[in-house]
């Protein structure tokens, strides 16, 4: 893996070339997992406390029909659902992973195209990512391992036009983009501020062996819940830090501290809410 956002944290010295996780070239040696989500329909029921049937009815109504075999063939067990998959990226010995003796850090992301790849600053997205592969890489250097997973999981789940029909409502309405309105904008343009599912996200981090996070690299209630409850214990949680957040991002960010995303600031009340503003629309960063 080359990243030009590493070849600065070795510039200042926040990484050391190594050899075995960081090349005398700047690269990180990284084991790459490729996985795609397959359901066995009856252990999923029953995860969930529900009936067999009607888990098959709801994600046949759910889908617009398009998988008529979910009613008429229940001898067909396994549903490969129409949702994105996923890539863990394991920075150290995958063998460290389940060795409880060895730390683990660890993120799980979910996909932020125009903040990962054409490096929007309306929110906290890419600096994030990019702060927990440093943060892999030195656990892995420690002796440790360090794991990122990244779900195709695009605006919340509910998909890049829907994401950005709301950041042009936040930029646009009356009075600005402010934190206190962050959820609202989504909630008018989307029906609901989020579409994620977490409850089946730990499988994979199941399958890895993973059995306690000493560093995990997010402020998401929801996915540390979820983690928590499917009885991986974790240790540390790890905000972004200050100086890493870009310019445009603390709307989204004081919007999801303040609606319960892990802090070790102070919690953003109503009336700071309406303070914290990002630019106009017409507005040019200087």
């Amino acid at each position: 893996m080359k990243l030009a956002e590493i070849d600065e944290a070795i510039e200042r010295g926040f990484l050391r070339r190594d050899g075995e996780i960081v090349t005398q070239g700047g690269e990180l040696k990284v084991v790459k997992v490729a996985s795609e989500p397959v359901w066995y329909l009856p252990g999923v029921a029953k995860r969930f406390g529900i009936g067999e049937s009607t888990l098959r009815r709801a994600l046949f109504e759910d889908t617009g029909g398009m998988y008529p075999e979910l009613i008429t063939r229940p001898d067909l067990k396994v549903f490969l659902p129409p949702i994105g998959g996923l890539t863990v990226y394991i920075f150290g010995d995958p063998a460290h992973i389940p060795d409880p003796s060895k730390r683990l850090t660890m993120r799980v992301h979910d996909e932020c195209n125009g903040s990962d790849v054409f490096g929007s600053d309306i929110c906290t997205c890419k600096p994030y990512l990019i702060y927990s592969i440093e943060e892999c890489a030195r656990e892995a250097q420690n002796g440790g391992v360090g794991v990122v997973v990244y779900f195709r999981k695009e605006g919340r789940a509910l998909g890049e036009v829907t994401k950005y029909l709301v950041y042009n409502a936040r930029k646009r309405q009356e009075g600005g983009d402010t934190a206190a309105n962050y959820f609202k904008r989504t909630e008018f343009v989307a029906g609901v501020k989020d579409m994620r599912f977490q409850a089946l996200m730990p499988d994979i981090l199941h399958w890895l062996g993973v059995k306690r996070i000493d560093r995990f690299i997010s402020m998401s209630n929801m996915k540390y819940q979820a983690i928590v409850d499917s009885g991986i214990e974790i240790i540390e949680r790890v905000s972004i830090p200050e100086d890493r957040m870009p310019a445009d991002s603390k709307v989204e960010i004081e919007a999801k501290i303040a609606d319960g995303y892990f802090t070790t600031g102070d919690v953003p009340t109503g009336d700071m809410l309406k303070e914290v503003k990002g630019r106009n629309w017409d507005e040019i960063a200087h």
